[in-house]
């Protein structure tokens, strides 16, 4: 080979600036989806409409609607609306707030969504994970019972600080923290939240008056069987012949997918009943407590209790970040897994915004940390709903309640909303996909099982914090030890696969092809380099028994594009580790230099 063969002339396009180089960066890290497309060569009349219609996404589907979608809408509002007020009240007791705060939420906020939210299927409202956290964080620093005020005024501070939260990261398009909160990790959450509240329920269950400020499951297991004197079994009777029938609807739910509709008024079948015994048995002579009082009336205007005193405000910081991140990735999760079955697409960015926005305005309008729960969704779902009117038709019930019904529901006896949440709960914990996982991937139910053990045995935070660890250093090891693998030619094919995978395929005599599973960088490039010698040696070990010597090695690096540089050069004899450690390096100062682009390439051919 001369060195004009070689030494062959490569041309190279002008070197893009800095400017150039980073906007391009930034426009696939943030805007991988070209959102602004569609406004490309249009009138500016035209281009301020398709703006408006994409920030604020009413605007694009309202002058569409008709009679035909409404009556579906109608149906599906009336149906979430019956389940909202049990879930409302059972929440906010659940966050140790006034029940009527629970109520409130399911006003003001899902007007909000049906204005900035892209989603036809989520359905707003409180989540118990939310509420559980807020009320452990919170309470913390300050207990309910002694100084409510102060304690409200926290819980409308942490509010207002997740819509903050959650609106920047729509406005900046950073969905990219979310993907961060894995599905092993947030099952495992899930899972462990629910467990608690499970165990935290058993207090109106079992009628208890004194018991624990902490979450874990020691303290209130300990808080339990240390109260053995409070035990009132009137309400614990109670609550299993309610937490019975609920099951039973669930039941006949899963069995009979059409009748969702006996699922979703149960919890509301209960509210009613435990009402009414309430009220004519006088239950509070037999110790079940009820509710108490609930006013009539809209929401109170709450901006003048936000508080930001230095003494108080780690708290209120701490509830925020923490529920805003959990909050966006329940609610675009279960937004997308419902518009994936209608075929749908939802922008993930503007649910942030909306979600943002509905709980800014909530922290102003009396309301605490909302999202879409799954319970709702589902509901919302099954009952036909076709846009985000369903949410409007729901929070106009909402005001129908408020104005003239709410002290109906006073007699609500707590022993029925802990069977509610408890019934709710026992579907949250799916160890089914934990044993799922642990059958597939090893390490996605560590992480999961992590979660699950450190939500329930640690802190709530603390779990999170230990399973998401858990999830980078997983990413970490993919792009650091990225997976390598023989191929082998598949017979009578022009396919090379992995021999291990296909055992029937055949190597090329005095060849080794080798698949590297990431990009060359400085994070691997000296694994890479030793994985290819071990794989040179091993090969070696089993070509000179029958008398081959490996001649060629090809590199099938997959993601680049060596179009621009060739090599070509005969490898007499056997070729060295030095030569193979020369032949990484190479490689890795091309990458550093920009010789090799994303896309799919051929094979390097040393």
């Amino acid at each position: 080979m001369t060195a004009s063969e070689f030494h062959k002339k490569v041309n190279y396009g002008n070197c893009r600036s800095f400017g150039t180089v980073f906007k391009s960066k930034c426009k696939e890290t943030f805007f991988p989806d070209d959102p602004f497309r569609e406004f490309k060569n249009e009138p500016c009349g035209r281009r301020t409409i398709k703006t408006i219609q994409y920030f604020i996404p009413i605007f694009e589907w309202l002058p569409k609607y008709n009679f035909g979608l409404f009556k579906y809408d109608l149906l599906a509002g009336i149906t979430i609306a019956t389940l909202a007020i049990p879930q409302g009240i059972s929440y906010a007791n659940l966050a140790k707030l006034p029940p009527i705060i629970g109520l409130y939420s399911s006003f003001v906020p899902p007007l909000i969504y049906a204005v900035f939210g892209s989603s036809k299927n989520l359905a707003v409202g409180t989540v118990a994970a939310c509420s559980l956290l807020i009320a452990q964080i919170i309470g913390d620093k300050v207990s309910p019972t002694q100084d409510l005020k102060l304690y409200l005024s926290l819980v409308y501070t942490a509010t207002l600080f997740s819509g903050l939260l959650q609106t920047a990261m729509g406005l900046l398009r950073l969905g990219i923290l979310i993907d961060f909160l894995s599905h092993s990790t947030i099952l495992g959450f899930m899972g462990g939240t629910a467990l608690l509240i499970c165990l935290q329920q058993l207090k109106g269950m079992l009628g208890l008056k004194h018991f624990t400020t902490k979450t874990g499951v020691y303290p209130v297991l300990h808080a339990i069987f240390a109260r053995r004197d409070e035990w009132k079994w009137e309400c614990f009777v109670m609550g299993v012949i309610f937490l019975v029938f609920l099951q039973i609807t669930r039941y006949v739910k899963n069995k009979k997918p059409k009748l969702f509709w006996v699922s979703a008024i149960a919890p509301m079948v209960v509210v009613i009943t435990g009402c009414l015994f309430a009220y004519f048995a006088h239950a509070e002579k037999f110790g079940i407590a009820i509710v108490g009082d609930l006013k009539k009336g809209i929401n109170e205007p709450s901006i003048q209790l936000l508080n930001f005193d230095p003494k108080y405000i780690y708290a209120p910081l701490k509830a925020g970040f923490i529920t805003a991140l959990i909050a966006l990735a329940e609610g675009i999760a279960i937004g997308r897994s419902f518009a994936i079955a209608k075929n749908q697409q939802i922008d993930g960015n503007k649910e942030m915004i909306a979600f943002g926005l509905m709980n800014i305005v909530g922290s102003f309008t009396s309301c605490y940390l909302t999202t879409g729960p799954f319970s709702k969704t589902a509901v919302n779902f099954n009952a036909g709903c076709k846009t985000a009117m369903s949410n409007v038709v729901m929070s106009m019930c909402m005001l129908l309640v408020l104005l003239f019904f709410a002290p109906l529901f006073s007699y609500t006896p707590l022993v029925a909303l802990s069977a509610i949440i408890i019934s709710a709960m026992l579907g949250l914990i799916e160890y089914e996909k934990a044993y799922q996982l642990f059958k597939t991937d090893k390490f996605d139910f560590l992480i999961c099982i992590s979660a699950f053990l450190g939500v329930s045995f640690i802190s709530m935070e603390m779990g999170l914090m230990i399973s998401v660890g858990l999830a980078l250093i997983r990413a970490l090891l993919y792009i650091a030890r990225p997976a390598s693998c023989k191929l082998g030619n598949i017979p009578d094919t022009k396919l090379y696969r992995d021999i291990e995978q296909y055992p029937g395929a055949t190597g090329i005599p005095g060849t080794l092809i080798l698949k590297l599973g990431s990009p060359i960088y400085f994070a691997n490039c000296s694994y890479i380099s030793e994985r290819i010698v071990r794989w040179v040696r091993d090969e070696q070990a089993v070509t000179e028994s029958s008398g081959n010597v490996i001649e060629y090695i090809l590199l099938e690096l997959g993601d680049f594009d060596v179009k621009k540089t060739m090599f070509k050069d005969q490898i007499k004899g056997r070729m060295g580790e030095n030569e193979i450690i020369a032949l990484i390096v190479l490689l890795h100062e091309l990458c550093e230099m920009g010789v090799f682009h994303q896309t799919s390439g051929p094979v390097v051919r040393p």
